[in-house]
């Protein structure tokens, strides 16, 4: 069977269990797809790559409020009426 895997480096889970540090520091900062019997089981990710993607996640949520409120209707307003 074939499995998808979405990052460039790959260990195995006795290798993690082993050296998880070690393993960690392979992968330069990136994330780590790691193996049990060559099947995918879970993503490895360091902090700062975790949280990179935490802001992802949260300017695509912004960026759906932003596009909703755009297409709503204005209300147009002076300077002088404020």
């Amino acid at each position: 069977m074939t499995y998808q895997v979405l990052t460039e480096i790959a260990t195995s889970i006795s290798e993690l269990k082993a050296n998880p540090m070690k393993v960690v520091a392979s992968g330069d900062g990136m994330p780590i797809v790691v193996l049990n019997r060559n099947e995918p089981v879970f993503y490895c990710v360091p902090a700062p790559a975790y949280e990179a993607m935490m802001e992802l996640i949260d300017d695509i949520a912004l960026l759906k409020i932003v596009k909703a409120r755009l297409a709503e209707e204005s209300v147009k307003v002076s300077f002088d009426d404020l």
